[in-house]
C-alpha cells in the first residue's frame, strides 16, 4: 500500500523460509514484514466473553477431520465467569466499531475488548448474523487505529496473506501463508459458506481476527480451521471481507441482517 511507503519486492524471497514471503524493504536495507505489521496490528483486539452458555463456540460437524470454529474456551470457569475468547478487528476508530464472529459473542452477558496498548474496555453488541457468523460490537474509546478495507473479490489462489489474532490466550500472534482456495463451502459450520481457505495457521482464539494481504488491507475475518482442537494441518478458513461488509452494514443500519442471501456461492 503506497500510503505506508513500503515496496513489495516479489523477487526477494528467503529460500529457507517454511512459507516464502515477498518481503517489505526497510530503509535500513533489512527485509522484513515488521513495518507493515506495526501499522495494522494495533487494530486487532482480543475479546473476552462472560455469561450464558455458548454452544456455537464449540459446535462442529462430525466428518472425520472436523471443521472447528476458532474460538477458545481454555480456562473455562463455571458460574458465569469467562467462558470464551476470540479476536476482533477495528474498522471505524471514530465510532469504535469492531468486527468479530457471531459465535464469539453470541448470548454474551459481558464483552471485554483488550487492545495492544494494554487498554481493556467494555463493549456493546450492536448486532450479529448467525447465518454468516458475522457480528459487530462497539467500544467507547479514542485514538483507535483501523485496518483499511481490501477487496476480497480480487483475491487469487497463491496470494500471500497474514492471519492476526489471539490464539490459545497467549497474546497477539501473526502467522503467514497463502490463499489456498476460494469459495469453500459445505464445511457444515454455517448456513451460508463462501470461505477463503488459507494455510496461514488459525487456532482456537483466532476467531474474529484479521486476514490481511501484503498491502495491509483486511480481506477476511478468520473463523475456523480443519483438524483437532489443538492442531492445524494447514487448512484455515476466513469469511471474505466483501461479505462481511455487506452483513455489517445491515447490522449497523437495522441491528440485524436481512433475509437476502449475502452473495454466497454454493
Amino acid at each position: 500500500m503506497a500510503a505506508l511507503g513500503l515496496a513489495v519486492t516479489a523477487a526477494d524471497v528467503s529460500a529457507n523460509a517454511s512459507v516464502p514471503l515477498p518481503m517489505l524493504e526497510q530503509a535500513s536495507g533489512t527485509s522484513s514484514l515488521a513495518p507493515l505489521l506495526k501499522q495494522i496490528t494495533p487494530a486487532v483486539v482480543s475479546i473476552t466473553i462472560k455469561g450464558g452458555a455458548n454452544g456455537a463456540a464449540n459446535s462442529s460437524p462430525s466428518r472425520g477431520q472436523r471443521a472447528q470454529r476458532a474460538s477458545s474456551t481454555r480456562d473455562l470457569p463455571t458460574n458465569r465467569q469467562i467462558r470464551a475468547t476470540g479476536s476482533g478487528v477495528v474498522i471505524d476508530p471514530g465510532q469504535g466499531i469492531i468486527l468479530t464472529n457471531a459465535h464469539v459473542v453470541a448470548d454474551a452477558d459481558e464483552i471485554t475488548v483488550a487492545f495492544a496498548d494494554g487498554r481493556e474496555l467494555p463493549a456493546q453488541l450492536v448486532g450479529l448474523d448467525g447465518r454468516t457468523d458475522v457480528a459487530v460490537i462497539r467500544v467507547q474509546a479514542q485514538t483507535l487505529r483501523a485496518i483499511p478495507m481490501g477487496n476480497s473479490d480480487e483475491l487469487e489462489v497463491g496470494d500471500f496473506v497474514l492471519a492476526i489474532g489471539n490464539p490459545f490466550l497467549v497474546g497477539q500472534t501473526v502467522t503467514s501463508g497463502i490463499v489456498s482456495a476460494l469459495h469453500r463451502n459445505k464445511l457444515g459450520i454455517g448456513q451460508y459458506e463462501d470461505f477463503i481457505q488459507t494455510d496461514a495457521a488459525i487456532y482456537p482464539g483466532n476467531s474474529g481476527g484479521a486476514l490481511v494481504n501484503l498491502r495491509g488491507e483486511l480481506i477476511g475475518i478468520n473463523t475456523a480451521f480443519l483438524g483437532a482442537a489443538n492442531t492445524n494441518p494447514g487448512m484455515g478458513f476466513a469469511i471474505p471481507i466483501n461479505m462481511v461488509r455487506s452483513i455489517a452494514d445491515q447490522i449497523m443500519k437495522h441491528g440485524e441482517a436481512g433475509s437476502r442471501k449475502p452473495g454466497v456461492v454454493f
